[in-house]
Formats: C-alpha cells, sequence, structure tokens
C-alpha cells in the first residue's frame, strides 16, 4: 500500500508540534524531572552543568516552527521512499 505522501508528511508535522507543545507543558510544570528526562537521553550527559531552561515566548515559537518543519520533511522523506522502495 502506497503512502500518500503530503498526508505523510502533515501527520509526521502535526504529530510533532502536539508533542513539542506538551513537552513545553511539562518542562514548566516540572523542571527537575524534564532535566533527568533530557539527561537521560543525552546518555548521561551533566546538562545541567551547560544551560537552565529557556522558556521564552521566542524561543518555544523558533522550536516548534523548526520541529515541525523537520517532521514535516522527514515524513515527506520517509513516504517518498518508502513508495520507491515498494515498487522494487
Amino acid at each position: 500500500m502506497k503512502h500518500n505522501v503530503n498526508t505523510t508528511a502533515n501527520a509526521a508535522a502535526v504529530t510533532v508540534a502536539v508533542l513539542y507543545v506538551i513537552c513545553r507543558l511539562a518542562v514548566s510544570l516540572f523542571p527537575g524531572l524534564s532535566m533527568t528526562v533530557a539527561q537521560s537521553w543525552f546518555h548521561g550527559i551533566e546538562l545541567g552543568q551547560i544551560s537552565d531552561w529557556n522558556l521564552s515566548v521566542e524561543s518555544f515559537v523558533l522550536g516548534l516552527f523548526s520541529t515541525t518543519a523537520a517532521a514535516w520533511i522527514t515524513g515527506y522523506l520517509f513516504a517518498s521512499l518508502y513508495n520507491r522502495l515498494l515498487k522494487k
């Protein structure tokens, strides 16, 4: 079954946008737990030594835009490659 390339890209972008907003809420509500989780995702690097959370509106908008765009591109590439490989 072929993927509709634009639909797959849109679904990936919306999914990441929703997860980004949930993550932003989690960071503001549970900063300590969020730092622990982030540190565990980066294989134990001491993130607290690098920086503190930046919860500015500008940072949120830039992060939301950039992750959503990256997800859309990833979804588009995934569906395109999937469809191409399906034919072989």
